[in-house]
């Protein structure tokens, strides 16, 4: 098996096959991020006299970049790991590696894989991209329906044509009727698949797991492979991080903070609403409280006790339950 990392940006792939793991000797190649780039990568590749089968490529997650080139090159039989950027860059760091250029992480992607043999990825099913796909398009209309109601805030308190506010105010109504439309297309879209539905449905029976929070953690779900609750948290930012060294460093543990920061907000406000309607979390809330955390701390941990639930929800089939959840 020969390995190959690629560093992804916007409109290019900069790879670097590794041929050999102890000498670090290795061939460079940049393509187009393209499907027709990832032909000429192959193509490349076979001049090597490697196929496909026996190439592992290594990239790290960046968002829909690197979802296209995944795709391509799963469909053609290459062995596909997308890797943890925090991971790679204290990998990096480990081989005394500072500089920091697409080629350099390229190869440092190639020597991560040779070395830690990451798991393979399968892509998930159609239905849940187009379900993350809804998703962030709904986010991204939220966003900016936010940002016209605070220009039109602005338009009350200065002095503003008139044409100005009729314009804003036509984007505003505008803007609502999509975020309707998109609540629609998601709502929809769950109804019509079974699965995603009797989840959504698990998740819900939650207190103070709402359709929000339920969606966007049905997505995460549903897109990503994880194989405990606490792998699940982790990759939501939510597990603590010492700062203790000897006798001189004692900070207060904070939430790692890793993982999609927009997921983390509803979580938190999941969590506010659950320390007052989840009996266990409430309870939880409290003890921490009453052996002296603070308020941010113990709402961490309601928020990481939330994910965990949600996680052994769908993991044992069950509905949510007050005479059984006292056990997670």
């Amino acid at each position: 098996m020969f390995f190959i990392g690629i560093d992804v940006s916007k409109a290019k792939l900069d790879c670097s096959l590794l041929l050999d793991v102890g000498s670090g000797k290795r061939k460079s190649k940049s393509v187009a991020n393209s499907k027709s780039g990832i032909t000429d990568l192959l193509a490349w590749c076979a001049k090597q006299f490697i196929a496909p089968v026996d190439l592992h490529a290594i990239m790290e997650g960046t968002g829909a970049y690197h979802e296209q080139a995944a795709m391509a090159l799963f469909d053609t039989h290459v062995t596909v790991s997308i890797t943890n950027p925090a991971q790679v860059k204290q990998f990096g760091r480990s081989l005394g590696i500072r500089t920091k250029t697409d080629g350099v992480d390229s190869f440092i992607l190639a020597k991560y894989g040779a070395l830690i043999c990451p798991k393979p990825w399968l892509p998930p099913a159609s239905e849940a991209r187009e379900l993350h796909a809804l998703l962030t398009r709904r986010d991204a209309v939220s966003q900016d329906l936010q940002r016209e109601r605070n220009r039109l805030e602005k338009t009350e308190v200065t002095e503003v044509s008139p044409l100005i506010s009729q314009s804003i105010l036509d984007t505003i109504a505008f803007m609502e009727q999509q975020l309707a439309k998109l609540e629609e297309n998601i709502d929809q879209h769950i109804n019509n698949h079974p699965n995603l539905k009797e989840d959504r449905d698990l998740l819900t029976s939650i207190p103070a797991v709402g359709a929000q929070v339920g969606n966007q953690l049905l997505s995460v779900l549903h897109n990503l492979s994880f194989h405990s609750a606490e792998q699940f948290a982790a990759y939501l930012g939510l597990v603590p991080v010492e700062r203790q060294s000897g006798s001189s460093i004692k900070g207060r543990p904070r939430l790692s903070k890793n993982g999609p920061a927009h997921i983390r907000a509803k979580l938190y406000m999941a969590a506010i609403v659950a320390t007052r309607h989840n009996p266990h979390l409430k309870g939880l809330y409290q003890r921490l409280q009453a052996r002296g955390k603070s308020k941010m701390s113990a709402l961490g941990a309601v928020m990481r006790k939330l994910a965990h639930i949600c996680f052994d929800v769908l993991k044992t089939r069950i509905p949510y339950q007050s005479d059984y959840a006292v056990s997670y």
